[in-house]
This record gives structure tokens, sequence and C-alpha cells, in this order.
């Protein structure tokens, strides 16, 4: 994979592994990624990518939220400024090494350098919105509500919109962390920000289309979540009743929506 430009010295790389996105502008007298890979050998390899179109050092980060494979490459980036929304930095800070000895156990392919991470959280916290500028670039930083997880952040900069993973392209959306109910309408308020291409946090790049419909099969699970609720279904059963998803998904995304209404009444 190679650097794609969308805009004036806006930039995203695509990696093989996770079918990871990865974002960097390049700004006076230093250069901004969004997110970091999944480890320390990820985010050298990152480093090494990005001398094809800057040579300008690393000086800010943003997390798009707190998942391992967007955030365990901080530590290779410990002189930048590393921003992210405050759950973010609760979350690496108070359950990183949880997070850490799970994934090893899901993916024992990569122990060996989860073992060795640093995990850095976020210095700079966002809680709902800001504009910052960055090396005179002005980039906002937008969390539009619970999600994919409650701490994505949406990245925007010269009509390109960086999503994190509230958008997924090449593979159903992750519930395993997420907000069945309200992910919808998240997605609804990023709808309304999309002016040109959007990066999701793994696989191809989209558009305005791509993203409504996402939103629409978002918007049936919860509709099913609250129907088949009503209906007196477990979540098992919600989830055998079949939506848009594969069932994997709509396991995850049915036990996550029970949660939050349980949580509610």
């Amino acid at each position: 994979m190679t650097w794609t430009e969308h805009g004036e010295g806006v930039f995203s790389r695509r990696y093989k592994s996770l079918d990871l996105n990865i974002g960097a502008v390049i700004c006076d007298g230093g250069t901004l990624i969004i997110d970091t890979r999944a480890h320390h050998e990820q985010a050298r390899d990152l480093i090494r990518d990005l001398r094809e179109i800057t040579d300008l050092e690393v000086k800010w980060v943003v997390n798009t939220h707190h998942h391992w494979d967007h955030t365990f490459g901080n530590g290779e980036f410990f002189e930048a400024a590393i921003w992210g929304h405050e759950r973010c930095t609760t979350a690496l800070a108070d359950h990183g090494h949880e997070m850490r000895e799970k994934v090893k156990r899901l993916a024992p392919e990569h122990a060996d350098q989860l073992d060795e991470v640093l995990i850095l959280p976020p210095q700079h916290t966002v809680n709902d919105s800001t504009t910052e500028t960055f090396g005179g670039r002005a980039i906002e930083l937008r969390h539009l509500g619970r999600g994919h997880t409650d701490n994505d952040l949406v990245v925007l900069i010269s009509g390109v919109v960086f999503a994190g993973d509230l958008v997924e392209e090449g593979a159903p959306p992750s519930y395993g962390d997420a907000f069945t109910l309200e992910w919808p309408d998240t997605v609804a308020r990023l709808l309304d920000l999309v002016d040109g291409p959007v990066v999701p946090g793994h696989g191809a790049t989209v558009d305005a289309d791509f993203v409504g419909a996402q939103r629409d099969d978002l918007a049936e699970v919860a509709r099913l979540a609250r129907e088949r609720h009503a209906d007196g279904m477990t979540w098992e059963q919600a989830a055998t009743a079949g939506g848009p998803f594969p069932a994997d998904s709509l396991n995850q995304a049915f036990r996550r929506a029970w949660a939050q209404i349980g949580t509610a009444s």
C-alpha cells in the first residue's frame, strides 16, 4: 500500500495488517498523524513509511479512540503531543493492561510484540469538540456522541473526514464496546459534516453515500433491538432472528443493546 493524498498535504495509508488506515497531515515544521497502529514495531514501520511523503518529524498525534489497534503504537511517539477524547485517556490509563492481555488471547500472533508495548495515553484531551492549530493548520477534533465506543473522535481537515471506527468498510461494524442504540444518531451527525472523502478506521476510503447506507444499517439494528426487547426476547434470541449484519456482529450488537436498555430502565 502507498499513501493517498486527499487534499493539500492530507494523506492516508491503508495497511494490510488489520486493514487499518493511518492519517497524516503535513504542517509547518512537523507532521500530525491520526492513530499509531497496533504495536511499537508497526509504529516504527509507520515512521519509515512517512519518509515517502515528508522529512518532517511527527510532532502531533490524534487517537480516534482507545482500542489497541489504533493506540498501542503511541509509545514510539512519546516526544509528540498526543490528543484524544478524555475517556480515551481514562480507558488506556485504567484498562490498557487488561486490554493488552485480552488481545494476546485473541490474537496470539501479536503476543510477543504486545508484551513490549508502552501504553501511552493521550496527554491532551477533548471533551466535546475543539479546533486546534497544529503547525499553522486548523484541524477540527469532534466527539459527535457515543457509537463504536464512548470516546470516538472525528478529525476534519481540508474537506477530509477521518472517521475512525465510527465507519467501517470491508467488514461489518464492530460492536464489542459499542452503544448500539446511539451509534446511528452519531453517524447521522457525522454525515452532516461530509463534503468529500471519508477515511474509515479500516478499509477503503468512502463517500457520503456509503456513510448514509451504513447509518441506515446501524439504525435498523437499533430498531430491531428495541422491538425485539419489547417483545420479550433475550439478546441471544434477537441475534438469531437476524438483521443487516453477520451473526457475530449481531451477537455483539444485541448483547450491548440489552445492557443499554437495562441501564436505562
